[in-house]
Formats: structure tokens, C-alpha cells, sequence
């Protein structure tokens, strides 16, 4: 079963969340302070983090920092829950390693589809590739990396579905709202940040291979491509 930890002070938030994922088959499991919510998932087996930013102890960003930093915990998919819904502070939430971020107050409908589609992504899968080469990068599904010369760079889970869905067709021309209904699965009404963000995040990781070029373009007004590169 899969298993859904909720990180919120406001336990009556706690037990909404709650009662909505379990009703949809979730096994979820609860902390109501951050040292709480990281002692759970060092010690459980965690798919995904529901989490709140304003917490006793350890804040949600120092949370997700830290979950990133960590060989153990760097690919569960955090969705950050917060009153802090300043632009500042969703772009610094996904600058730290979130995959979404929702604003409260929040429809409980919305959560659970965000919930959902986090966590049926499996592109690689899906299109029945392992690998993906263009020049002298290969892009490998089964370590969720990408290695040029040698030297691999891993990345996250969204960080890497992102980079297939682009370099899975080199040359053409995704929007915003494309790549979030790919990647993210949901038809996503606004925040195009959070595509933003996570390109820059690979361009920066695809940038320390050895004689890597800009593989990812902006196409001004419109979104991102992908280099076409012979190989």
C-alpha cells in the first residue's frame, strides 16, 4: 500500500488531509512538528510528503533541504501545504527541492489529484525505454541519471521526467502548460514557476558533465526544447 506522510501542526488540517487519502486506498501516517516529520522518514518507508511550512522545531523548507541532501530520502516527492503563498516563497520551496506547492486555504480535491499524479509518474515506463542518447549524453531511466564522459549526475524523479519528456523528442517546441500536464499530470492553472525552476535545476546538473552543451533552450514567449544532437 502506499504510504503518504502528512506534516501539520494544525491537526484538524492533519485529519482532513487524512481522511481524503485514505478514502482514496493511501495508507497515511502523521507528524505534527518537523523533528517528528524527519524521524519518520528515516525510519518508514515513505512514497510521498505532504508538508506544511510553518512548523514546531524544523521548519517544511529546512525539511525538504534536508531530505534532499540525503541518500536515503532525496527522491521521495515532496508536495509543500502553506499559508505562505508570496511568489518569493513558492519559488524558494521549489528552489530547495519540492515538486509542487500548493497555497492555503487549498480544495482537498485538488490536493488528493496533485497526490495522485505525483505519484503514478513513470514515464520511462510507460514508453518502454531505458535510455535516451543525443550526442554525448545518455539519459538512463533505470538510475534516474545522465552521464557524459564517464561521470554520471543524478537527478530527482521530477527533475528527471522533465529531462525525458524534452530529450524523448529533441527539436520540439513544449509549452509551459504542456510540460506541466506531462510531468507534473494535472492541468496545472497558473504557477509556471514551477517548470522554470526545475529546468534551471537540470541545465545546472547537465552543466557539470564534461563538455556539456546547452541541451535545454528556451524558446522565448513559449517554453523549452530540447537540442537536436547527432549521435
Amino acid at each position: 500500500m502506499v504510504k503518504v506522510l502528512v506534516v501539520e501542526d494544525d491537526k484538524h488540517i492533519a485529519e482532513l488531509v487524512r481522511y481524503a487519502l485514505e478514502k482514496e486506498g493511501f495508507q497515511v501516517l502523521e507528524a505534527h512538528d518537523g523533528d517528528r516529520a524527519l524521524e519518520v522518514v528515516h525510519t518508514e518507508r515513505i512514497d510521498l510528503v505532504v508538508l506544511d511550512v510553518m512548523l514546531p522545531g524544523l521548519d517544511g523548507l529546512t525539511i525538504c533541504r534536508l531530505m534532499r541532501q540525503n541518500e536515503r530520502t532525496r527522491d521521495i516527492p515532496v508536495i509543500i501545504l502553506s499559508a505562505r503563498s508570496q511568489e518569493l516563497d513558492r519559488v524558494l520551496g521549489l528552489e530547495l527541492g519540492a515538486d509542487d506547492y500548493i497555497a492555503k486555504p487549498f480544495s482537498v480535491r485538488e490536493l488528493v489529484a496533485r497526490v495522485k499524479a505525483r505519484l503514478r509518474r513513470h514515464v520511462p515506463v510507460q514508453e518502454g525505454r531505458k535510455m535516451v542518447r543525443s550526442g554525448d549524453l545518455v539519459i538512463d531511466a533505470e538510475r534516474l541519471a545522465v552521464e557524459a564522459a564517464g561521470k554520471r549526475e543524478r537527478l530527482t524523479p521530477t527533475e528527471f521526467e522533465l529531462l525525458w519528456v524534452l530529450a524523448g523528442s529533441p527539436g520540439r517546441v513544449f509549452s509551459r502548460d504542456l510540460l506541466l500536464q506531462k510531468v507534473w499530470g494535472y492541468d496545472y492553472a497558473g504557477d509556471s514557476r514551477t517548470v522554470d525552476v526545475h529546468v534551471r535545476h537540470v541545465r545546472q546538473k547537465l552543466q557539470r558533465l564534461p563538455g556539456s552543451p546547452q541541451y535545454i533552450e528556451t524558446v522565448r514567449g513559449v517554453g523549452y526544447r530540447f537540442r537536436e544532437l547527432s549521435g
